[in-house]
């Protein structure tokens, strides 16, 4: 495999205002020998089936912007892709962090906000202003010298602008201060964090995600990849060949909509043999009944006992 490099400083760098941040390197932000990133990057492709190439391309852009948004269907491994690049950009586990928004999750629990606190010494009821979990994972990585990486899974199942607010300004102009609006404190975002997102299309739509959050992110699509699943049941001696033209067949052919495709992380299964049944009848079969909730003839076409012959490995 020809040796990877990472980017080269943008040349417009200089022509940017002062507080922006400029090209990152190696050396700014700790990364290990550019052998060990490779070395890395090659098991990462040979225990995923992921083409190694598509692994440098998103480490690429990872490294350029920061920031970076693994979107596509379910079952396609969004938040498994984003787990192992976090590994290779932070060199270990321990500095990664990984939190899960919802439709409730707020700014007060992400940046910083009045939380009540009971107070035992004199029996009251208090509002102190508290750091959200991003303001404390950036004053963890502040005081060290290493990468640290934030995964936020299921990203655009909150209300993503009200929720990064000021964060929107400083993910794009690192290391720029800004007051918060309630404790008044001046707050940056280190340089040695990156942030990493999942986004389940089926779930909410790319189109719905405010323009401004996607362009300061990378947006790496995870589409059903049928070359993981077959990679992977080489060493299992299932032959997935007939699953994977039926599973083309309802992705292509029936749903039609790569936003709702079927993914193929549901089929990682050693002993696929035992439990595909399972699978299809319990997983399968209701997320068609819930696309194609008003056209039974379609699900119809697509049950176990329709497809099992083809299917079965």
């Amino acid at each position: 495999m020809a040796e990877f490099e990472p980017s080269s400083p943008d040349p417009r760098s200089s022509l940017r205002s002062k507080n922006k941040v400029r090209a990152l390197q190696d050396q700014d932000l700790g990364f290990a020998s550019s052998s060990v990133v490779e070395d890395d990057i090659e098991q990462f492709a040979e225990e995923s089936g992921v083409d190694e190439e598509d692994i440098e391309r998103w480490i690429r852009a990872i490294r350029r912007k920061g920031q970076a948004i693994f979107y596509g269907p379910p079952g396609t491994g969004k938040t498994y892709n984003a787990e192992r690049i976090a590994e290779i950009l932070t060199g270990t586990s321990d500095n990664v962090t990984t939190i899960q928004f919802h439709p409730s999750y707020s700014y007060e629990e992400f940046i910083e906000g009045i939380r009540p606190e009971y107070d035992d010494a004199d029996d009251t009821l208090k509002y102190p202003t508290k750091k959200g979990r991003f303001v404390e994972f950036c004053d963890e990585a502040r005081n060290s010298d290493g990468n640290y990486v934030l995964i936020i899974d299921e990203l655009n199942r909150a209300e993503v602008s009200a929720v990064f607010g000021e964060l929107m300004h400083l993910l794009e102009y690192r290391g720029k201060e800004i007051p918060l609006p309630q404790s008044d404190r001046e707050f940056s975002v280190p340089e040695n964090i990156y942030v990493l997102g999942t986004m389940n299309t089926a779930d909410r739509s790319i189109a719905l995600v405010d323009y401004a959050l996607r362009r300061r992110f990378a947006m790496i699509e995870i589409g059903p990849d049928y070359d993981v699943l077959r990679t992977f049941h080489d060493d299992t001696g299932h032959d997935v060949d007939g699953l994977i033209e039926t599973l083309k067949e309802i992705n292509e052919e029936a749903i039609g909509d790569e936003d709702f495709y079927l993914g193929i992380t549901y089929f990682l299964e050693s002993k696929l043999d035992e439990y595909i049944e399972d699978i299809w009848v319990m997983e399968i079969e209701p997320y068609l009944e819930e696309y194609f909730f008003d056209e039974d003839e379609v699900v119809d076409e697509y049950r176990w006992d329709a497809v099992k012959d083809d299917v079965r490995p």
